[in-house]
């Protein structure tokens, strides 16, 4: 344990390590993480791994596009295989409102350099054969798109945090946070207490509880969301594109000779339980029979539950805190944390160092909705 830290960042899952390990890099010294438990134990070992740049807003695209930059280039730095599959994401369309915004969509992608495409739905079963192109009216993919491994990810910016210098604190929670005025001077846990002038939250779905220690708000609520693992798939091809039944929310990807399949659960209430249960098997079996008969034949081998990290409009939460001098959040990723994991480390460590990132992320902050400006995301899984 450190008693002094420049810097604490406040959960060790891919948002986490990647800012401390882009801090450290950047010259930042005694950089401090702290996970109460294992780091990627949260959200982000529970995440389907999906890496994408295609987004309806103008962030998170660019945010996106970048951080797919970072995963190409992640076995020379920070150094570590992340087992990258770039096979595109094929999102299908089955109503002409879908089409439309995504065609408004893909318009905006291609202006910001990315190679999406609207394709007709022979050529999506082409690229995706387990489909039914029944009632499709076109999809939208993207070649650069695909999908990794989070765990990967995850140890690969902690070896690299350390290697620079932070010290990274497991099995240690954040208990309180002290300060003097809106000056932030310590923070307590159960491993002793860390003074220090800065933190950053970036604690996934138990980020408004850490916000609460400091004063700040973080609009934040916690939602379950399941996933379940097939046993082989025979003559499964290589590159089987990450799919995604817009209007369902059914999707699917390889995952070793199976599928990792999932769709959100509109039946959920907002909570912090990650049991799993076969409430939603029905539902996921009805979208399977309209969208991907061939997924309904294949048995069960496993499966998780996770949370996603929901705010009001769907879209991620990154500052600084106004009523709180140097509390740093990046959170409320709302389901795509983990694939902005590398460019949100950037944007942080310029945000503490004073730097102009390369992104105007102001449009992000929580202070967006007090002032009744949502910034909604469409392309959401």
């Amino acid at each position: 344990m450190n008693g002094t830290a420049q810097v604490v960042v406040v959960g060790g899952g891919v948002i986490g390590t990647s800012i401390a390990y882009h801090l450290a890099r950047a010259g930042v010294r005694d950089v401090v993480l702290v996970e109460r438990d294992e780091l990627a134990s949260g959200s982000t070992a529970r995440a389907a791994g999906g890496v994408r740049a295609q987004f309806s807003d103008e962030l998170n695209i660019r945010l996106g596009a970048r951080s797919l930059e970072a995963f190409a280039r992640f076995g020379e730095e920070p150094g570590q295989d992340i087992g990258l599959r770039r096979v595109g994401y094929l999102f299908l369309l089955s109503t002409p409102e879908e089409v439309a915004a995504f065609e408004d969509g893909v318009r905006l992608q291609n202006a910001l350099g990315v190679p999406s495409r609207l394709i007709d739905p022979a050529e999506a079963r082409r690229l995706s054969p387990l489909i039914s192109t029944d009632g499709l009216l076109a999809a939208a993919f993207s070649p650069d798109d695909g999908h990794c491994t989070p765990e990967a990810v995850v140890q690969g910016y902690a070896a690299g945090a350390r290697r620079h210098g932070a010290t990274l604190l497991r099995h240690c929670e954040v208990t309180g946070i002290e300060t003097r005025g809106d000056t932030i001077t310590a923070v307590v846990t159960t491993g002793g207490r860390i003074a220090t002038g800065t933190v950053v939250c970036a604690a996934g779905a138990w980020s408004r509880a850490v916000g609460g220690m400091a004063g700040v708000d973080l609009p934040v609520q916690p939602l379950r969301r399941q996933i379940a693992v097939t046993e082989a798939v025979p003559g499964l091809p290589p590159g089987l594109p990450m799919t995604i039944d817009f209007t369902t929310s059914l999707y699917f990807h390889a995952e070793g000779p199976g599928l990792l399949v999932g769709m959100s659960d509109p039946d959920e209430t907002p909570g912090f339980a990650t049991g799993t249960h076969d409430r939603w098997i029905p539902r996921l079996a009805e979208a399977m029979r309209r969208r991907a008969p061939a997924l309904l034949d294949l048995r069960r081998t496993g499966g998780w539950a996770g949370l996603y990290e929901i705010t009001p409009d769907h879209n991620a939460l990154i500052g600084e805190a106004r009523s709180c001098a140097r509390f740093l959040y990046a959170t409320g990723f709302s389901g795509h944390g983990f694939l902005q994991g590398p460019a949100v480390g950037e944007v942080v460590r310029d945000l503490y160092l004073g730097r102009v990132p390369f992104l105007d992320i102001s449009p992000l902050s929580v202070e967006r909705f007090a002032a009744d400006a949502p910034r909604p995301e469409v392309n959401l899984v």
